[in-house]
């Protein structure tokens, strides 16, 4: 936190993901205010009581439960307000009944005269941010979805199991749709300077394995939500990873969803990929060069949200 800068954030929705992010906001001492906004105002006032009482043994900061004109002095609004994926559904299940949420959310959050940042965590993340975007009338760089931060970070701890690496000095990316048709980047998959290809090379099993693993990775949050009805720690820990980014200005490369414009040959659609963020949102897609092979599956994910977004434009 920049001393004697007042950083604010503002959480719309208090579930799960919403309420996990702000508590890990107030352990990792990021921002100075943070409200909670939800329809059921009693919910939101709830859990700004619940995080307050926290506050004699972490960081100083405000916490309140708010409306939508608190928006207007927020830095960045997180939007974790939807439909949740319920056993059995996929995420691009949830387009339909997130997408009518979403206008009227991000409606009124313009109303407040917001000029911050958006991140978007509701699923579908990338066809709500292509909304949100759309919505809010924003510059594209001002508006992130959580993308495959999370698949990504999935993706590194996996592997760092397999080859018993600390996961923090395993590198790759997963790309794509945070969902059913996202890749893996095998190509650019390396622990200390090593591709990962090579590192199995004289395992015969190894690639059959590999590939175990990243279904493992893709399949995860429908292992998670079986057992516990919802996934949301990880990705709150993401959501404050892209926060920290953009209010200490880092230039760090993290695998967001994207508006792409020709990048990776692919145009007008928000996809997971990597891309510098700072303060001003996403300052740059990373275009890594793909083998024909992950080339090909990025676009067969690019043409299944393309497909997928008709609610969106209908809508706009």
């Amino acid at each position: 936190m920049f001393e004697g800068k007042t950083s604010r954030v503002a959480v719309i929705g208090t579930g799960f993901v919403g309420t996990s992010y702000a508590f890990s906001l107030l352990n990792q001492e990021v921002v100075n205010e943070l409200v909670l906004i939800d329809i059921n105002k009693d919910k939101a006032e709830g859990e700004a009581r619940d995080l307050n009482h926290g506050l004699p043994f972490g960081a100083q900061m405000k916490i309140w439960a708010g409306k939508y004109e608190d928006c207007r002095e927020a830095d960045i609004v997180v939007i974790a307000a939807g439909a949740n994926q319920a056993p059995g559904e996929t995420r691009l299940d949830l387009i339909d009944k997130n997408t009518v949420i979403f206008k009227k959310i991000v409606s009124n959050i313009m109303a407040s005269q917001f000029h911050g940042i958006f991140i978007v965590a509701t699923n579908p993340v990338d066809i709500l941010s292509y909304a949100t975007w759309k919505f809010s009338g924003l510059p594209k760089e001002r508006v992130i979805g959580s993308g495959t931060i999370l698949d990504t970070a999935r993706f590194r701890y996996s592997l760092g199991e397999y080859f018993q690496v600390d996961s923090r000095n395993v590198h790759g990316y997963i790309l794509g749709e945070h969902g059913d048709t996202e890749l893996p980047v095998w190509s650019h998959a390396s622990i200390g300077s090593r591709p990962v290809l090579s590192l199995i090379k004289d395992n015969p099993n190894g690639k059959a394995e590999l590939d175990s693993l990243f279904a493992d990775v893709r399949d995860a949050a429908y292992h998670i939500i079986e057992r516990k009805g919802a996934t949301y720690y990880g990705i709150a820990m993401g959501l404050v990873r892209l926060t920290k980014a953009i209010l200490r200005n880092e230039n760090s490369i993290l695998t967001v969803s994207s508006l792409l414009e020709g990048e990776y040959g692919l145009d007008n659609l928000y996809i997971g990929v990597p891309a510098i963020i700072n303060k001003n949102g996403i300052k740059k897609v990373i275009e890594l060069e793909l083998d024909d092979r992950e080339m090909e599956k990025l676009k067969h994910s690019a043409k299944t949200l393309k497909d997928a977004m008709q609610p969106v434009l209908l809508h706009d």
